[in-house]
């Protein structure tokens, strides 16, 4: 079993920058993929990105590309997403999840374990 904790998030201003994280319990994860969605209120959850067990390759939705970053420690057990340029829409939810597999998928139906979920608002 594996449990995945939240950290970061909270209130910034359009144009900021913030650095969620997601620390790995009650296992290694170093051999599984991890992505990151989100959710809107009244929208279903969305792909965000996710990154190869190895943190050589990632990959991200159209609408973050160029301005998150995925990262990951696995000496740590940690994964990171970096946000900056956040607008209002990036206003959601966000959420780490563990796929048990070497690469991780659009879909959230593919994951395996999910963190509780932090709060990002953006004030324009």
């Amino acid at each position: 079993q594996v449990q995945l904790v939240q950290s970061g998030g909270g209130l910034v201003q359009a144009g900021g920058s913030l650095r969620l994280s997601c620390a790995a319990s009650g296992r290694t994860v170093s051999a599984y993929a991890m992505g990151w969605f989100r959710q809107a209120p009244g929208k279903e959850r969305e792909f965000v990105g996710h990154i190869t067990s190895s943190g050589i390759s990632t990959y991200y939705a159209d609408s973050v590309k160029g301005r998150f970053t995925i990262s990951r420690d696995n000496a740590k057990n940690t994964v990171y997403l970096q946000m900056n340029s956040l607008t209002p829409e990036d206003k959601a939810v966000y959420y780490c999840a563990v796929r048990r597999g070497f690469s991780g998928t659009y879909d959230p139906k593919e994951y395996d374990y999910w963190g509780q979920g932090t709060q990002v608002t953006v004030s324009s």
